[in-house]
């Protein structure tokens, strides 16, 4: 490979990070733009009217691009199904239902194995090969980010406190995730992030929708009483949190894999302490450095690239 080709590849995955990077930013603000939907508006609800629109405005990406329309084999129209099944409808049940049942501390910490159950996965179907350096690395990201959850809230190590069913239900949001992370990337090489992302959440509104419309959660009053503060934050999490966001994801899954696109996922808890510190006056603790430190190292060691064997010189007979 020339310097110059070296070059350029070291550049594109320097701004895959940058994007998985600023995708674990955007979800931690996404708890920052939650807390003013949780008074008045109906989980289910919340989740059907983020998604709404988070899908509309795929759409209309599709549309200004001219890539509206995409030919689509049956295989894949299934495949998409699925991946809206579990990475929008069923994740979003998990996590909202869950959060009715252990708190929200509780269920992060849960959450926090992600990047652990995606590496697994990846590596059962995939036969993807960690390595001691990859695998201390995504233990380091699990690690610093419970570090940052039980700093913030102790009571979350308290066995009186918890739920099995409760936990249980939040550890779906867990399997959700790894499928829709692990399963996506051969509909990401073939038709790309933008067209994986924005069917498969299509798919999956469609189900929220029913599901809401069915419970009674999502109505014309509810929608009504939306304050501007509460659309703004719906306005974030449906065009930013999930359309945005969800694309960069899956390019960063396309260029570099799950696993190592997974790992980001520990920033989350991180990224949602500092926004509620600089947004919410919510206090640092040098336990939350700490673990955020961890993390950080974590992602460094899991995305470092492995030196090549050193073979020797050779020599003629």
């Amino acid at each position: 490979m020339s310097n110059a080709a070296a070059i350029t590849q070291a550049d594109d995955k320097a701004l895959v990070y940058l994007k998985l990077t600023a995708v674990s930013i955007i979800w931690g603000g996404t708890f920052v733009a939650g807390r003013y939907l949780s008074t008045g508006v109906p989980p289910l609800a919340s989740a059907s009217l983020r998604f709404l629109l988070a899908s509309l405005t795929l759409v209309a990406v599709l549309a200004v691009t001219k890539r509206l329309f995409v030919t689509l084999t049956g295989r894949q129209v299934f495949q998409l199904f699925w991946l809206g099944f579990f990475g929008i409808f069923t994740y979003n049940l998990c996590f909202f239902y869950g959060l009715n049942m252990i708190s929200a501390s509780q269920a992060s910490l849960i959450v926090a194995l992600n990047p652990a159950m995606i590496a697994l996965t990846t590596f059962f179907i995939d036969r993807e090969r960690l390595g001691l350096v990859k695998t201390g690395g995504i233990v380091a990201c699990i690690i610093g980010a419970a570090t940052v959850i039980v700093s913030k809230d102790a009571s979350v190590l308290q066995a009186e406190n918890s739920s099995w069913l409760g936990n249980l239900v939040i550890f779906g949001c867990v399997v959700s995730w790894v499928i829709y992370s692990v399963f996506s990337r051969p509909l990401v090489r073939q038709i790309g992030p933008l067209h994986t992302v924005s069917f498969s959440v299509l798919f999956g509104t469609v189900l929220l929708c029913i599901t809401s419309l069915y419970t009674g959660d999502l109505n014309g009053s509810v929608i009504a009483r939306l304050t501007q503060e509460q659309f703004l934050s719906l306005a974030y999490l449906g065009i930013v949190g999930s359309a945005l966001a969800y694309i960069w994801y899956y390019d960063g899954i396309k260029r570099i894999g799950a696993t190592q696109s997974g790992v980001f996922i520990a920033l989350n808890p991180v990224s949602a302490v500092l926004l509620g510190v600089l947004i919410l006056d919510e206090r640092l603790t040098p336990l939350m450095i700490l673990g955020g430190c961890l993390v950080l190292l974590g992602i460094y060691y899991c995305n470092k690239p492995a030196k090549p064997l050193s073979l020797g010189t050779n020599r003629s007979a």
